[in-house]
């Protein structure tokens, strides 16, 4: 669960700053903190690596894919980290 962190003026540099046990995101100009849990890294990993030797290897699958744990996606002023991305 995330919760809106209220400040004045939301940038990339406040994400820098946050703690390393934590993820910020910046949506529709807020700054969004969550905790980086530890079951939630296993289970990331383990479908990432299911992922990636049929779509990223091409090993039983279409190949040809780039699969992602937490990438920083930004896009105009916002800022996510999805889980996974491929």
């Amino acid at each position: 669960m995330s919760f809106p962190a209220r400040k004045s003026a939301v940038t990339y540099a406040d994400i820098l700053a946050l703690p390393e046990h934590v993820v910020g995101e910046i949506v529709d100009g807020e700054l969004y903190v969550s905790p980086r849990p530890s079951p939630h890294a296993i289970a990331s990993s383990t479908l990432g690596g299911e992922l990636v030797p049929p779509f990223w290897r091409g090993r039983g699958g279409p190949g040809g894919w780039v699969i992602l744990s937490e990438p920083g996606i930004h896009i105009g002023g916002q800022v996510m980290v999805p889980d996974l991305s491929g």
